[in-house]
């Protein structure tokens, strides 16, 4: 499978099987750890190929930290498995992650002193865009993360 992009100055581009990489989890506890170590291992594979841009000092802490989150929703709100990709463009990682639960993520007002119920408030701090959208089935959240430092 294929995957168009665009080049930093708008032309398409088509996009390596090294640019990307999927899974698909149950939705057992058992997903997030997985997924963390599924994304660590696709940057640093990725990023360990000749001619491969450098990432910033944060970039692979950040990308585990914002899909943790993400697969944790799903784990304990939507009934089922869940699917996540990542794909590396120009200048950004692209997170997509897709789950059985129609109902839209929201962010709470900040409140220092709630406990828990901050994941989307993290993901939306590390993230560059945040894009969720309902699905014929479930929903899919698309986050992006900038490479550089």
């Amino acid at each position: 499978m294929h995957r168009s992009a665009t080049t930093a100055d708008g032309l398409p581009r088509q996009a390596t099987p090294d640019d990307w990489a999927g899974a698909a989890y149950d939705g057992e506890s058992g997903s997030i750890a997985a997924a963390r170590a599924f994304t660590a291992d696709f940057l640093t594979a990725r990023t360990a190929m000749p001619g491969a841009a450098s990432l910033g000092p944060t970039v692979v802490a950040d990308a585990q930290l914002v899909v943790s989150e993400l697969v944790t929703n799903a784990c304990k709100f939507a009934p089922g498995p869940c699917a996540l990709n990542l794909e590396l463009l120009e200048s950004v990682l692209e997170i997509t992650l897709w789950d059985s639960d129609a109902t839209l993520p929201f962010a709470r007002a900040t409140e220092p002193g709630r406990i828990g119920k901050h994941g989307l408030e993290i993901v939306l701090a590390l993230c560059e865009g945040f894009d969720v959208r309902r699905e014929a089935v479930g929903k899919r959240i698309k986050v992006r993360i900038a490479l550089g430092e």
